[in-house]
């Protein structure tokens, strides 16, 4: 179904959940500008919250999240107290001026700590920012889940919850330290679904050690028997240089660039004939979710999350190395736990490294956004040499066709979306790159 272009396949490209992505990042944009963001923010503005839980019961050798073992109970203690003081501080400073319709849990596992503290936590954030009756999703990882959660989550309203599967299979499990059976998932979900949480999401990956077509097939074999309300099929990034516990995978068992494109196109088409509606080029959703539908409207969005169908254009993230988005900012909190739990007991604003978007990364961003979330976008005149060449190169491989200040991937291109957009990415030295 796609081509395979082998030079493009082995050419990095940043996965824009922003823009600029988190590479361009400088700490010289600190506190002060934070706070200055969040004053910004207007009586009535759409504001969606994201709360990060860094701490895992078991850490996986694949994982490339900020996250520590949850191995002693007054660290996770101490750290819930940080961030209850930081959620204090930003209502205080929005002073009731955003509306917020979503709250999003992630990590790490949210799991990792006592379900009552979530309670806790989840009261704190929808009275402190007068949240009413927000939608809240919670990633989870099933092999802390228990019936008491399940309880839990269904007490606090969570109408969303994302599972890392990862693989069924057992050899893989093995192989990238994470055994969950496909039991254990089945359990969890049935459940969930028996206290009224329906919406479910699993997160899957290609790329993984020993893994093969048949392998993956026979994974997807009982994701469709399960049948989640969403899917992500990530490609594994093996990074062992940035995170030291990758170093615990076998690199020479690891699929080559062809192989892992095979698995990602295998993937993308048995999903689609199952019933599952593609989203930009990694998430899939059954039609009558409420991801699909935004879709179908051209309403998809793209931030730190992945492609979602919140409509908001400023997401507060809290907690150590959580990252808010604002129009013109993007600023992401000190990512050591122990420095920002110091940093929240002085009542301090923790955010030290981030962006400032001027009106033309605005631009761009946007250009990026609708790219990867729908497949075309309208780029006006006046480019660069440089980004005019590269678009005109890619319209020659038969990658984009262009009309009159538009641009569209080609139906066939999905895999080299990213590609494309990154042809708008004023960070990249585009006279190498392309």
């Amino acid at each position: 179904m796609w081509p395979y272009l082998p030079e493009l396949m082995s050419r990095p490209v940043p996965r824009y959940t922003s823009y600029p992505p988190a590479t361009a990042f400088s700490d010289s944009v600190g506190e002060r500008d934070q706070l200055e963001a969040l004053n910004a923010v207007r009586s009535g503005d759409h504001v969606s919250l994201y709360a990060h839980i860094p701490y895992c019961r078991s850490i996986c050798w694949y994982c490339g999240c900020n996250t520590g073992a949850a191995s002693k109970a007054h660290r996770l203690t101490s750290y819930l107290e940080a961030l209850e003081h930081e959620i204090t501080l930003v209502a205080k400073i929005l002073g009731g001026r955003a509306k917020i319709s979503r709250i999003a849990f992630g990590g790490g596992s949210p799991n990792a700590i006592d379900p009552l503290a979530f309670v806790r936590l989840v009261d704190r954030m929808t009275t402190m920012f007068s949240a009413g009756a927000p939608e809240i999703s919670v990633e989870i990882d099933p092999r802390a889940f228990t019936l008491e959660w399940a309880m839990t989550l269904a007490v606090a309203q969570v109408s969303r919850v994302s599972f890392g599967v990862q693989s069924f299979d057992p050899g893989i499990q093995a192989a990238i330290g994470r055994i969950q059976p496909v039991d254990m998932i089945e359990t969890c979900m049935n459940a969930l679904r028996a206290r009224g949480v329906r919406g479910i999401n699993f997160d899957l990956m290609y790329g993984l050690p020993t893994q093969t077509i048949a392998s993956l097939d026979s994974t997807l074999d009982d994701v469709v028997r399960l049948r989640p309300n969403r899917i992500a099929l990530f490609g594994y990034a093996h990074l062992p240089s940035m995170f030291p516990r990758q170093r615990r995978i076998d690199t020479a068992a690891l699929p080559d660039n062809r192989a892992r494109f095979e698995q990602a196109a295998h993937g993308y088409e048995r999903l689609v004939a199952e019933g599952y509606r593609p989203i930009g080029f990694d998430h899939f959703a059954l039609p009558d979710d409420p991801m699909a539908i935004a879709a179908d409207k051209g309403l998809v969005r793209r931030n730190f999350q992945g492609f979602t169908d919140d409509p908001a254009e400023t997401v507060i993230g809290m907690g150590a190395s959580a990252i808010s988005m604002f129009p013109h900012l993007i600023i992401q909190n000190e990512k050591n736990a122990g420095v920002y739990r110091d940093q929240c007991s002085q009542s301090r604003l923790s955010g030290n490294r981030g962006i400032h978007r001027c009106k033309g990364d605005q631009q761009r961003a946007k250009i990026i956004e609708n790219l990867l979330c729908s497949g075309r976008a309208s780029i006006g005149q006046g480019w660069p040499k440089q980004v005019q060449q590269a678009l005109s190169d890619y319209q020659q491989m038969g990658l984009v066709n262009m009309a009159e200040g538009e641009i569209a991937i080609s139906d066939d291109a999905l895999p080299y979306a990213r590609h494309v957009a990154a042809v708008f990415d004023e960070k990249l030295a585009l006279a190498k790159s392309y």
